[in-house]
């Protein structure tokens, strides 16, 4: 690793940090069972729509209740993303006049906005038109993370409320998660990418002329659209001459800043933030790639103020940020090293017999290995699922470790609010395991972690395995699953394992060799997000309603303490565990078979 890139890396995570507190202590403030009000202008609309919407937001609710309100809303956001792509032909601002989505590409769109995956098996700027774009996508964004978002509050309630059978109201939770962070965040991201190129307009595309023409020859095709043949069977081909491009426009900026901010993910434009118009310069790159965590690491501060002790908080991020370091480590070498075929090949030698631009297929020259390694690493951390490189072009140890860090569960970091809550119930499990080794009931945070809490924990963090698992497993026996795969061998069980993969832990990115845009992968990756989203939060409401109800029980000699560096290895030491029982020996199949068959490759020359 050269020295600029581990500056950049350092200087990334510091500026990371430093704003975990301010802003983590302004979310414990907005969370607050009596919150201090913070922004004058905005607390009038807060009451406004609770008038609207008729919901009184002094009124409380049990689990069951929230955890209803919690899908009926999500069904609704889903509905109506898919009412907007069947309709959008017939629909205003729609200036390229873009057909309505299919409806498999429809439905896994919908449940994909809605489950905060993002998701894309389309062309954005050749299939969503911008009202589609902005009223249905753009809004899923907002209210998808406040949705993650509110259902943490309520889990952080059951720790800190005793003998109690209520734990918030998800409208007010949802409403001041969208009204007092996303949108004042998303607002001024936006402005500041506006700024540096990011387009936004309702402008139709842009057609300008090229400054060099080019010039190739394609399949003639007759009347009835069917490409003609000469008399000995072979295509007849006629010269066409490129004059001219048309280029894709549209209110980008605004929907890129919540997509970052919100671990989103979903990009305006078919390559995300690779394209030029939603990254264009070295300082939207870093804003865009420091929004993905920033939420996220300051709910962890969030999180310690709200149980009243803030060394809570610094433990789980510190866990988080040691793996997240460990892996950055892993991956910019291995695309920095590029692939040492082409050495032994004798092909762009240097002194030290390695690639002097390392692996730069797939990659953005504007932003280097450097950045793409470690946008790759972030957003597959934070349950994002944005890129601003191809992940199919990396290294099978680069491409590993994105794979690797979504199929833990999307804990380290993970999204708004998921990430921390599926965080903590690694450690209540880790707290379990200590107890037993100790003879004690395994207390966490002053209550204690009885059976029931054990099962649901074990439910939020088994679901996902069983989908990628079982997802995977079903794509590569069937020939509808199979067809898709363009690349053979290692590399192509990859692509089905990495999408299982990302659709069932919530983050939306993918290796770009497999074809999912089909009725199978649509149905099967739809169904896959649905489970791991749902099937996870409601589970993580249960607990909160149950911890909610005990007593605090004080601390004593055998309590084991859960902000200490022994803890942060024990919290570490379950995730990894977990992960890589469950995943090695898919993951041995894929990338570290392709990985093997590359160096054996470069040992027969």
């Amino acid at each position: 690793m050269t020295s600029n890139s581990l500056l950049q890396i350092v200087f990334y995570m510091a500026v990371l940090i430093a704003l975990a507190k301010p802003l983590g202590g302004y979310m414990a403030k907005i969370y607050d069972d009596e919150p201090v009000v913070i922004n004058r202008w905005l607390a009038p609309f807060e009451a406004w729509i609770y008038r609207l919407s008729g919901v009184n937001p002094q009124q409380e609710m049990r689990w069951t209740d929230y955890a209803i309100a919690l899908l009926v809303f999500n069904l609704l956001g889903g509905l109506a993303v898919f009412g907007l792509q069947s309709l959008q032909a017939s629909l205003p601002l729609n200036p390229q006049n873009l057909p309505n989505v299919s409806p498999d590409s429809a439905f896994n769109t919908a449940v994909s906005f809605a489950t905060n995956t993002n998701w894309q098996g389309y062309g954005g700027e050749v299939t969503m038109s911008y009202l589609t774009q902005m009223l249905g996508l753009t809004v899923q964004n907002f209210v998808s993370a406040a949705t993650g978002m509110a259902t943490l509050v309520a889990l952080i309630r059951g720790f800190t409320r005793r003998k109690a059978d209520i734990i918030g109201n998800f409208w007010v939770d949802m409403t001041r998660s969208t009204l007092y962070i996303l949108m004042p965040l998303s607002l001024v991201l936006a402005l500041v990418l506006v700024g540096q190129g990011v387009v936004q307009t309702f402008s139709p595309y842009q057609t300008v002329p090229l400054l060099e023409r080019v010039s190739y020859e394609q399949p003639k095709l007759g009347a009835d659209g069917v490409a003609l043949q000469d008399a000995s069977g072979k295509p007849v081909l006629e010269a066409v001459e490129v004059k001219e491009q048309m280029i894709a426009v549209g209110p980008a900026a605004s929907q890129v800043a919540i997509k970052q901010l919100g671990t989103n993910g979903g990009g305006f434009f078919n390559v995300n933030s690779a394209h030029p118009l939603e990254n264009p310069t070295p300082l939207s790159n870093f804003l865009e790639m420091l929004s993905i965590l920033l939420i996220p690491a300051a709910l962890c501060y969030t999180f310690g103020m709200m149980v009243g002790d803030t060394r809570q908080g610094w433990a789980i991020l510190a866990a988080m940020t040691l793996m997240l370091v460990a892996l950055i480590f892993v991956t910019v070498p291995a695309e920095q090293s590029g692939n040492p075929a082409f050495s032994a090949l004798g092909v762009d030698q240097i002194a030290s017999a390695e690639q002097s631009g390392g692996n730069m297929e797939g990659k953005e020259t504007r932003f280097g290995i450097t950045n793409s390694a470690l946008w790759a690493v972030v957003t597959t951390a934070a349950s994002n699922g944005s890129v601003n490189a191809m992940h199919d072009s990396f290294t099978p140890i680069g491409g590993l470790v994105p794979m690797w860090l979504m199929q833990l569960g999307e804990v380290v970091f993970g999204g708004v609010g998921s990430g921390l809550y599926g965080m903590i119930m690694f450690a209540i499990v880790a707290v379990f395991v200590s107890g037993l080794m100790i003879g004690r009931t395994p207390e966490y945070l002053g209550k204690k972690i009885e059976a029931y809490e054990m099962k649901m924990a074990a439910i939020t963090i088994l679901i996902p395995p069983l989908m990628v698992l079982g997802g995977t497993a079903l794509a590569v026996l069937l020939e509808v699953g199979k067809s898709s795969i363009f690349n053979p061998g290692a590399h192509g069980f990859s692509e089905v394992l990495y999408a299982l993969s990302s659709a069932g832990n919530n983050n939306g990115s993918a290796f770009g060799g497999l074809s999912a845009n089909t009725p199978f992968y649509n149905t099967l990756l739809g169904v896959v997000m649905l489970f791991s989203r749902y099937w996870l939060a409601v589970p993580v409401l249960a607990i909160a309603g149950a911890l909610a109800a005990k007593k605090i029980v004080p601390v004593g000699p055998g309590t084991l303490p859960t902000h200490t560096p022994l803890f942060i290895v024990l919290l570490i030491g379950t995730v990894l565990m977990v992960g890589a029982l469950t995943f090695v020996p898919a993951l041995a199949l894929g990338p570290v078979v392709e990985h093997l068959q590359m160096l054996g490759a470069v040992a027969a020359k």
